[in-house]
């Protein structure tokens, strides 16, 4: 009897787990929608982004759940291999071919503009990972799952001079404050999803930019936190609209390529 008892309180444990976790692998299920594969192909295929010594293909990276990359990158530089990106990041070619694009459009504007140097390093702390959002095992995968997001730390100047997001955007000098409002100005000008510190608890260290189709295709760009008369204010329920920002279709040459 005990044992016919124990049988069943772990059966049952099982189905719990699976109901929370049942993508495989602790993520939550989710359907892989057609328009990721799809999107992937057609930058192969028109040349945006081309294999060389600082973005190489790499395998298909597929995982539990949709998660999963069709035809991965291993991407170490951008901008011609003059932009350093460290650790060397897996993500697909439309991410690839958009940071390409806002490095040059506004990153190195801003650091110019501000500092009278380019941008040499990029410092990433998260691109593919199969896992839900905010590491959640319920509601819907991140976009990291699929290799279109990125999480960016940190950049670093021609002269050695590192910009740390947790650091420089709230605490940091009046340059170092004002380099970081252009490129998240830029960033939301470029990707469809942009979250920043005082977003939320989970952005607090770091820029996540992603190109989560779903949200242009309202015809707004998912941007976190607004920013009011240069300054970055969270507000609930806040949007930019693609009235007032145009994006730039991950279709185009990257920049200076």
């Amino acid at each position: 009897m005990v044992g016919a008892r124990f049988a069943y309180l772990a059966a049952l444990l099982a189905v719990v787990v699976c109901v929370e976790g049942c993508g495989g692998g602790g993520v939550p299920y989710e359907e892989r929608a057609a328009w990721r594969d799809k999107t992937e192909a057609q930058c192969l295929a028109a040349g945006y982004v081309r294999a060389s010594a600082y973005v190489q293909n790499a395998s298909r990276v597929s995982g539990p759940s949709a998660c999963g990359i069709g035809a991965a990158l291993k991407v170490s530089g951008l901008n011609g291999g003059r932009v350093a990106v460290s650790p060397p990041a897996t993500v697909n070619c439309p991410l690839t071919a958009s940071l390409d694009r806002w490095m040059q459009s506004s990153v190195q504007k801003a650091a110019h503009r501000q500092f009278g140097q380019p941008v040499v390093g990029m410092r990433q702390i998260a691109s593919y990972s199969c896992r839900g959002r905010n590491g959640s095992r319920r509601g819907h995968l991140s976009e990291h799952a699929y290799g279109n997001a990125i999480d960016i730390a940190a950049f670093r100047l021609a002269n050695g001079r590192e910009i740390t997001v947790v650091k420089g955007w709230w605490r940091g000098d009046a340059r170092e404050k004002a380099f970081l409002r252009e490129v998240f100005t830029g960033a939301c000008a470029e990707f469809y999803t942009v979250l920043g510190p005082g977003s939320d608890r989970y952005h607090y260290n770091h820029i996540h930019v992603d190109l989560l189709v779903t949200n242009v295709s309202k015809g707004r760009h998912y941007c976190r936190p607004v920013l009011r008369d240069g300054l970055f204010a969270a507000a609930e329920g806040d949007a930019l609209s693609t009235a007032s920002i145009k994006p730039i279709p991950f279709v185009g040459p990257p920049g200076g390529e």
